[in-house]
């Protein structure tokens, strides 16, 4: 059996999969646990090996992966090469951490006593990608549980099988042993039965999901029934604060870019912006002008910075968002509601606490402008949110823009850069319900293995019985 993936552009089949059941996902998990142990014992510069090839077979499939996310999630080229490109420096970095697996020795009060942890490969690691950057997410979910010595799975986004497909044969083709690196592919009506079977299978020790918090919450009870560790990465609701220090040039610049990349479907996307009043209204105007010079367009002509949102359902949820805070009393400046995918970059200024828009993520092109009265209020307003994911703060002064993110609850911050930010070496995550657990460089080896202590005793034991 098989699915269709329909475009979003077109309305014509983009691609087909396999539509599996929760049965084959389960021999798919046998498959992966028999392939572990000799993965595991393979040494850290021979995981190496495999992985830098696997970078460089990614790249070599650039076309087919812009012509994949083109088709399946409307993505503009730029979008699909900005992917490509960072996944493979994620590999590259991935294989760099073979060597970095380490463990300590620690003192201990018993006489002859030798003391160490180890970090080990934990078995099987299932990981659950999305769709709206699907190759880096993709690659995000697999890549460092491999250099640690699991055997991965990687469970494709309905929305972008074949993209999730072309990663796999990416890896496989750079020499990875049958059955260590696998991917499971089910029509939508099937994603809980085929997620649910893959978190219950015995051989399956740890999972990461990156996501929507509804269905992150839903992960974790699942795993803890199983009392299995689990990684969430999920939505976002991010605050850029703009002081009245700050170089509003440099703010617009940065604000457009992370409100309106890749059609605002970013976890980290920008989708508040707190302005205090010294600047409030000057920044508004010239944020207004910037997001309408964003033309969107259909991504296949490549000549508009904005593509097409993924389905008719976001776009119903933006255009609802808009008309609620408008009915509310705020104001569109730019953009407003769509009658296609293909949405305007739409700012809507003077947001407040009983709009939607104040507080549900719009996960698409539109942006709301909340003002604050100074710096303390733009701190109350940027935490006032159960997401905690990304957030800036714009400032001529370092040190007080460092004051100002110490005080912001989120799991990253960047002052004086976009809420739209990612490197392979950081570690990457929020708090709240944007979810638990980093991606990304030496804490990414602290999700994926397992730590031990070993004890070597060197003198004869003194026991009181």
């Amino acid at each position: 059996m098989r699915f269709e993936r329909v475009s979003p552009i077109t309305g014509r089949v983009a691609s087909t999969a396999s539509a599996m059941t929760a049965s084959d996902a389960r021999t798919i998990a046998d498959r992966a646990a028999v392939a572990f142990p000799s993965w595991a014992a393979t040494g850290p510069n021979g995981r190496r090996d495999v992985l830098t090839r696997a970078a460089g077979a990614l790249e070599r499939r650039r076309d087919e992966f812009v012509q994949a996310m083109m088709a399946e999630i409307g993505a503009t080229a730029g979008w699909a090469m900005f992917n490509l490109t960072l996944a493979a420096g994620m590999v590259r970095e991935a294989a760099a951490l073979t060597t970095r697996i380490a463990g300590e020795v620690i003192p201990s009060d018993k006489p002859g006593c030798f003391a160490m942890t180890l970090r080990d490969p934990v078995g099987v690691v299932l990981g659950i990608a999305p769709w709206n950057a699907p190759i880096i997410l993709g690659v995000r979910a697999i890549a460092t549980p491999l250099a640690c010595g699991n055997s991965v799975i990687l469970k494709a986004s309905e929305l972008c099988p074949h993209t999730h497909q072309l990663i796999v044969e990416a890896f496989i083709e750079a020499g990875f042993p049958a059955g260590v690196v696998n991917v499971v592919t089910n029509s939508p009506q099937d994603a809980g039965d085929v997620v649910g079977a893959l978190i219950d299978h015995p051989a399956v020790r740890r999972i990461n999901f990156t996501g929507s918090t509804a269905v992150g919450r839903i992960i974790a009870r699942r795993c803890a029934e199983n009392l299995k560790p689990c990684l969430l990465e999920l939505g976002g609701k991010a605050p850029l604060i703009i002081l009245d220090d700050a170089n509003l040039d440099q703010a617009v610049q940065a604000a457009a870019f992370g409100a309106f990349m890749n059609q605002g479907q970013i976890c980290m996307s920008t989708e508040r912006i707190i302005p205090v009043a010294a600047v409030a209204e000057e920044f508004a105007r010239r944020f207004a002008h910037k997001a309408r010079s964003l033309a969107s367009g259909d991504p296949r002509e490549g000549k508009t910075p904005l593509g097409a949102v993924v389905d008719r359902r976001s776009v119903d949820h933006v255009n609802a968002l808009i008309e609620d805070a408008v009915s509310h009393g705020a104001e569109v400046l730019a953009g407003g509601k769509a009658e296609g995918i293909l949405m305007p970059a739409t700012v809507v200024d003077r947001v407040t606490p009983g709009m939607k828009l104040y507080r549900d993520e719009s996960f698409g092109p539109v942006v709301a402008i909340i003002h604050a009265g100074d710096e303390a209020d733009a701190i109350r307003l940027a935490n006032d949110s159960e997401y905690g994911l990304s957030a800036a703060v714009f400032t001529g002064d370092a040190a007080r823009g460092l004051r100002v993110a110490r005080q912001i609850r989120s799991g990253m911050c960047h002052i004086n850069g976009p809420t739209v930010q990612d490197e392979a070496q950081m570690p990457f995550g929020g708090v709240g319900a944007s979810g638990y657990g980093r991606f990304g460089g030496m804490a990414g080896i602290e999700q994926f293995t397992e730590l031990r202590w070993i004890s070597i005793d060197t003198l004869p034991g003194q026991f009181p019985i």
